[in-house]
């Protein structure tokens, strides 16, 4: 039996960067530039609004592009319309576990309200995917 200290531990792992593409334009200059706290928050607010952080936004106003590799943050708005999005999977998956119940029953109580629900389903799924601009 092995009682080295090499003996326990588990295999390292290689870090997610490792195996990267590297880019072809690298930013390896840095332009910094003063501004007094209200600028600061006005231009935070200016780069979250465009859905880009600080600097690909201040890229984006200086030469008209925020670079390939521009990072867009996560809207508030987006975020939540995604986890609704996945509850409304749920609730779909729930409207075809009481259909498949119906049909193994070989009853089918109220057809006319359960596609009224499969309908308003579809609508709110539609919905949901134009405002993530998913398409439908």
């Amino acid at each position: 039996m092995d009682t080295s200290p090499d003996a326990a531990k588990p295999p390292r792992r290689r870090a997610p960067w490792r195996d990267r593409k590297r880019a072809l334009d690298p930013k390896d200059k840095f332009v910094a530039v003063r501004v007094t706290e209200p600028e600061r928050v006005l231009i935070a607010e200016s780069a979250k609004a465009a859905g880009l952080k600080i600097g690909g936004y201040l890229r984006a106003l200086a030469i008209g592009n925020a670079g390939a590799r521009a990072k867009r943050g996560a809207r508030e708005e987006r975020e939540a319309l995604a986890r609704i999005l996945g509850e409304l999977g749920k609730l779909g998956s729930n409207v075809n576990q009481i259909a498949r119940w119906c049909n193994t029953d070989r009853t089918a109580p109220h057809l006319r309200e359960v596609e009224l629900m499969r309908a308003d389903v579809a609508a709110m799924r539609a919905a949901i995917m134009r405002a993530l601009d998913r398409g439908d």
